[in-house]
């Protein structure tokens, strides 16, 4: 792992998170402050901008107009793959894996990733960044959040870099996850994404948000992460009754 592209790689998720703060409080079709004032803002380099925005502009949720700037994208058409009351089960993904910890840090949650984990902006969480590996080979990069009341010392590395990180939520901090809601969609991989996955630039990847609830429905977890697009697929069975309900359900699958 090259310590340079993991750098850069954090400094665009800190850039990335900026920019989806501005675009949630705003309307399809609002245009976003342009390239220069954000770079003053978050103190970054136009190129670094630029690859968090590129990523933005590859998955759908902003629209770059030339000569113009940047604006938000369009409402995407979403289905869900089963209604909300159905059995929804994700087996765990074939093959081997492991982790290796790229970052852990303990931040503000923000506007943000606050809304989505129902704490305060200014509550500290736990940020980790991790790269998974199937049977020794780069398949995603992991990028965690979790509420600091939750877990209140720092994750060891061996409960980020080898098992599954619920099972050690649930034996060493009582957390026990129940349900979650994610999205898939598909996107490119950048410079610094590239070099950590061993794909060329701009390879095919899918792009997974997840919000994780435990049993007394606390959201207990955000993450998003970027699965390399030639390696992982998920497959779904949909399963249709007489009365037309259908429940669905769902695995990852390395190759």
């Amino acid at each position: 792992m090259n310590d340079s592209s993991s750098g850069r790689l954090l400094k665009r998720e800190r850039v990335r998170e900026h920019l989806l703060g501005l675009i949630e409080v705003r309307r399809p079709g609002d245009p976003i402050p342009s390239e220069r004032t954000l770079c003053a803002e978050l103190g970054v380099s136009r190129p670094t901008l630029r690859a968090a925005a590129d990523e933005l502009v590859a998955t759908g949720v902003l629209v770059r107009e030339h000569g113009r700037g940047m604006f938000v994208a369009p409402d995407k058409i979403t289905q869900r793959l089963a209604p909300d009351d159905a059995a929804f089960t994700v087996p765990r993904a074939s093959g081997s894996w492991s982790g290796t910890v790229l970052e852990t840090a303990l931040r503000p949650a923000g506007a943000r990733i606050g809304r989505r984990l129902e704490m305060s902006p200014a509550a500290g969480l736990r940020y980790i960044a991790r790269l998974r590996l199937v049977d020794g080979v780069p398949m995603a990069i992991e990028h965690l959040h979790i509420p600091a009341g939750l877990v209140p010392a720092a994750l060891a590395p061996a409960e980020l870099e080898s098992g599954e990180l619920y099972d050690h939520l649930r034996d060493n901090h009582g957390v026990r996850v129940e349900e979650a809601t994610q999205s898939i969609e598909p996107t490119v991989v950048g410079e610094a994404e590239a070099a950590l996955l061993g794909v060329p630039v701009l390879s095919p990847a899918l792009l997974i948000e997840r919000l994780t609830r435990d049993s007394a429905g606390r959201p207990v977890e955000y993450v998003h992460s970027i699965y390399r697009g030639d390696r992982y697929r998920i497959v779904s069975r949909l399963d249709f009754t007489r009365d037309g309900t259908v429940t669905s359900s769902a695995e990852g699958t390395a190759y």
